[in-house]
């Protein structure tokens, strides 16, 4: 086991983790500040133990997995945080700061594979129709008018294309240009993807990028410094782009005016609905997954277990054999 490392020489071992990450495997900054929230919470809980991040012995991992579930955590997150742990360890055995891997005969947490939440088409035209709606809507204020644009370009192209809440609100300004009948998208690991655009979100683009122009908006300055002209949709944040928080906000309360439930509708949702609702129309798997930008068709699987879901449900309630009928 080595010395005791001092909380400096924690911050230094997790920073050269996240360099490793982030130069060999191309990771996004989301997913850098997501394995920083996890190895912090694990060296918080190693400090509490008298240890330092890189010391832990197999008994104190397994007990921080003990306290993660005492603490209700669900077996998705546990099983996230092991899988940082792991490559964590292996990171420090590979750099010669440990010499063995306390991970290696660690039990991964049960989990089940749970099926995304998916919105019916019924309920996507109810929210499409909403916000075109108020997209419209001559009585509106003209800062609302250019509120109300935004998240009905935001909606159209989520749906039409199911990207990534992370591509969509990072998209550059030159994505309105033009009669552009598909998008080029830059993914995970940066790889580049096409994704066709529908009618329907040309139209809303149009419209959005009309909106910025108009100088009765008020709300030019938003794209008045360097940063703000780069993107389609800018704003005053460290980015200079639309956040995802702001979008999943303005999505929810739409939702709520909609009459749908809040709790039910999020970017991560319509991006499921996209791909259920492609695939419940004859889509083929494999284009659905270039579409979503899933390097594993694995990943693009689990649609296919929410349409087998479906199926079984419609026999239960509706076959004349049912016990139920």
């Amino acid at each position: 086991m080595p010395a005791r490392q001092s909380p400096a020489n924690d911050t230094a071992i997790l920073e050269a983790f996240l360099e490793m990450i982030a130069a060999e495997r191309l990771a996004s900054r989301n997913t850098l500040d997501a394995y920083r929230r996890d190895l912090a919470d694990f060296a918080d809980f190693a400090v509490a133990s008298g240890n330092g991040l890189a010391e832990a012995g197999t008994g104190m991992l397994s007990a921080y997995l003990q306290d993660m579930e005492i603490r209700g955590f669900a077996p998705t997150t546990q099983q996230r945080r092991l899988s940082a742990l792991r490559q964590f360890h292996r990171f420090l055995l590979e750099a010669g700061l440990r010499q063995d891997d306390p991970t290696k005969t660690l039990d991964s947490p049960r989990r089940g594979r749970p099926l995304p939440k998916i919105l019916s088409q019924h309920e996507v035209d109810t929210l499409l129709s909403r916000a075109t709606a108020e997209a419209d809507d001559p009585k509106a204020t003209p800062a609302r008018r250019l509120r109300a644009a935004r998240l009905n370009c935001l909606l159209e192209l989520l749906y039409a294309t199911g990207l990534r809440v992370s591509e969509l609100v990072a998209l550059p300004a030159n994505a309105a240009r033009g009669e552009r009948q598909v998008l080029v998208v830059i993914g995970k690991g940066g790889r580049e993807r096409l994704v066709p655009l529908t009618e329907a979100a040309r139209a809303a683009l149009a419209a959005w990028d009309e909106a910025k122009r108009d100088p009765g908006s008020g709300k030019r300055s938003l794209a008045a410094n360097s940063a703000g002209r780069r993107w389609l949709f800018p704003a005053d944040s460290d980015t200079g782009h639309l956040t995802r928080q702001a979008f999943a906000r303005d999505l929810k309360a739409l939702a709520a005016r909609a009459g749908l439930s809040a709790s039910k509708v999020s970017p991560h949702v319509l991006r499921h609905a996209f791909a259920s609702h492609m695939l419940e129309n004859g889509a083929d798997l494999r284009v659905v997954q270039q579409l979503l930008g899933h390097a594993d068709i694995s990943t693009t699987q689990i649609y296919t277990h929410v349409l087998e879901e479906r199926l079984r449900q419609v026999v239960s309630d509706h076959h004349p054999m049912n016990s139920g009928a």
